[in-house]
């Protein structure tokens, strides 16, 4: 599992905030921390809780909340969804679902997380 940490701007139908988010390939789901989402976005509630293991042994985290929000980096939007995890220890993790559907790739030699343009373009066909 590695880490990339980066500012991006949150948007949501309440709002919008820049913030430190920590890109890992280790997590499944992109993560947000409850009191953030609230103020950015409405809450819905998941048909049935999901639980998640972290690194460390035996312990585990449960969503039982998500939003959507767009996410906006290096001039690109993006948007996805977020699982309200309490006591999270980052403000908001991008996770292995998000970064798989955007194509975003992270280059850990240089800490950068690269965008592949054409994925961003909007097409309904």
């Amino acid at each position: 599992m590695a880490v990339i940490q980066k500012e991006i701007k949150l948007v949501g139908s309440k709002g919008e905030k820049r913030i430190l988010a920590i890109f890992d390939s280790g997590a499944t789901y992109s993560c947000i921390q409850p009191d953030l989402a609230k103020m950015l976005e409405l809450i819905l509630k998941l048909p049935e809780p999901m639980d998640f293991g972290t690194a460390r042994e035996g312990e585990r985290l449960t969503a039982s909340e998500s939003t959507r929000l767009n996410f906006h980096l290096n001039g690109y939007r993006f948007s996805d969804e977020f699982m309200l995890i309490p006591n999270l220890s980052e403000p908001v993790l991008i996770g292995a679902a998000t970064m798989q559907k955007w194509r975003l790739k992270l280059n850990f030699e240089t800490d950068e997380v690269i965008i592949d343009p054409r994925v961003t373009k909007l097409r309904l066909l």
